[in-house]
Order: structure tokens, then sequence, then C-alpha cells
């Protein structure tokens, strides 16, 4: 069942530290060109002295509501997707909430977290919300901050992630107009949970527990074998979402993925996709986690490879092992 959404703007934020590919290469120790042979990064961004993950999704936030022409009082929803938030408790979009001025406002705030997918999964919660009239102006924000969990022993990983945050501003489609999403899809294979994880931070291994170690705060990923279950299951999801996806893009113009790996968006070609569908910043800017899809979305938009009418495939996967994947026309 398709339903009424309109991305009004979009914003980002990206740190002003700039880190390239041999600068990763010498913090792990190996031989120099192997990042961007191995993943296709040459430099991302990393957070320095001042920049949270609030302070950043609030900068993002800022650009995404001038962009639409709205006003930051015509909010009347914070959907905070992000999959590293700068604390436990409080949520994450109260954090963002007062870092935007609003700390008195009133303003509904919540979290949707699903690791890389967070972005997609708030897309499908806020079409459901604006199609009930619930809420009038929604705003998504997706802020992650991976730099300081990498475990630069496992150059596979690090070599990887880069910090940055992106957001939009939705509404419901004005009478007249064709912006929609028109199918939505999510399915989770929880043999995968393991292959990505953080074990550290929770309540099994708390930092106050004498169990935990040092690395259980740091990110780990058997990243060929999470390549090998999303492509298992990859064909047939694609069938669910859309019954010929998994053979031919058909009518969709732009394909706006998950930037999780060089091999990821490589597979891509087997379903059909021309390598000039996709939009690319993993180059540029590496795996940011959940902030990956929509600061893709922004670079479609601001290049204009993504117009009016469009119809986009947005879809990857995450940790759980989750897979997502929404056709919306823009």
């Amino acid at each position: 069942m398709s339903l009424p959404l309109k991305i009004l703007g979009v914003g980002r934020y990206l740190p002003k530290r700039v880190v390239t590919s041999a600068e990763v290469e010498r913090l792990c120790g190996i031989k120099p060109g192997w990042i961007e042979r191995h993943t296709g990064v040459k430099e991302r961004r990393w957070v320095g002295p001042g920049e949270t993950n609030s302070i950043m999704g609030a900068a993002a936030a800022r650009e995404a509501i001038a962009d639409s022409g709205l006003r930051l009082e015509d909010i009347d929803l914070i959907l905070c997707a992000s999959g590293t938030p700068e604390q436990t408790i409080p949520d994450n979009s109260a954090l963002i909430q007062r870092e935007l001025g609003l700390g008195n406002s009133g303003v509904s705030c919540m979290s949707v977290h699903v690791t890389c997918l967070s972005f997609l999964l708030a897309l499908d919660l806020a079409s459901n919300l604006l199609a009930t009239g619930r809420y009038r102006n929604i705003l998504i924000v997706s802020s992650d901050i991976a730099s300081v969990a990498l475990n630069f022993r496992d150059p596979e990983s690090s070599a990887l992630f880069g910090d940055v945050a992106a957001a939009c501003v939705v509404t419901r489609t004005p009478p007249g107009e064709k912006s929609e999403v028109k199918i939505a899809r999510f399915e989770t294979y929880s043999i995968g949970a393991h292959l990505t994880e953080i074990r550290g931070g929770g309540s099994r291994l708390h930092p106050s527990n004498p169990a935990t170690q040092p690395e259980d705060n740091l990110f780990s990923m058997a990243g060929p074998k999470v390549y090998r279950l999303a492509r298992q299951h990859q064909d047939d999801f694609l069938e669910r979402l859309r019954p010929g996806l998994s053979q031919s893009p058909g009518t969709i113009k732009t394909v706006l993925p998950h930037q999780a790996s060089l091999l990821a968006l490589r597979a891509l070609r087997r379903n059909g996709i021309d390598d000039d569908q996709v939009v690319i910043t993993l180059d540029r800017f590496g795996n940011c986690v959940a902030s990956s899809l929509p600061l893709t979305l922004y670079e479609a938009v601001k290049t204009g490879r993504l117009t009016r009418g469009d119809e986009t495939l947005i879809c990857g996967t995450g940790a759980g092992l989750t897979l997502g994947g929404m056709i919306i026309t823009y």
C-alpha cells in the first residue's frame, strides 16, 4: 500500500577532519594502497574537539529545515535514526532537540534504531504517522560517530568507517502531487546477529562489570560472513519487495544503497542495476553507519541525480542481520 510522503528538504554535517586511507593504513600497520584497493574508500571524516553526535545532528537538521522552506517551529516530531547514540540515557532525539534550542518546546522526540538501516525504518515510520494525520512535519536526523570504537587491529572493518550527520524533513504529499512511498520491506535473520556487534556498553557487559574487556567496547565485524549471508537472501528479498526486482530495476531510475562496502555495491550488478544508476558516497566518506543512507540521499538530490517524479530504490543491510528496501517516488 503506497503512502503519501514528500521529502521537503535535506541537510548534512561533515566533520572538519579529513582522514585519508594512508593515515588509517599507518594506524593499522598495513601496506600503502591496501584500503582503497580492498574497500574503495579514499578518505573519510572523523570528529575532532567540540563535535558531538547531537551537535552534528542539529547542524544537519538546521540545513534540512532551511532547505524545506519551513521554520523550526513547524516541526512537530523529531525522529532520531542513529546507530551510534551519544549516550545510553536520555534518548538521543532529546539531545538533538535541546541542541536545536527547542528544550522547552514540548516537541515530541523518539528514536528508531536498527543500526545501518535506522534512517530507512524512520522514513517508513514517518510515512505511516503522516498518513494518519498524527503529525504534519517530521524531522528525521541520523548522526553517527563510528571512529571512537574502531579496532585498528582489524583493518577490514576499521578501514571502512567514517563520521557524518544527515537529515531530512518530510510531510504528507499535497493533493495533486506524486511523491509517495510505494512499498517498504524489512527482514531480519538473527542467525547472523553475532557477525556485527559491539558487545559492551549494555547490561550484559556493563562498563562496571569486571568481566568486561576493552575490546568488548570496540566494533567487531566478520565482513565476508556478513556479505555471504546477505547475498544468500538478497535476491528473494528483492522479489518480495517487488516481483522482478532481483533481475531488473524496471522503472527505477536511481538506487541509493547503504554504503556498506565496495563488494556490496558491486553486487548490485547481479540484479541488473547499472553502475550509473547507483549513487556512491563510499569513496569520499566511507561507511557512516545509519547516516550513510541520508548522506547518499543528500548527494543524489543536490547533484540532480534525483529529481521530482523520479522513482528510486533505497536499500541496504544492517547488523542483526537485517535487510531493508523501499521504493519511493521523490
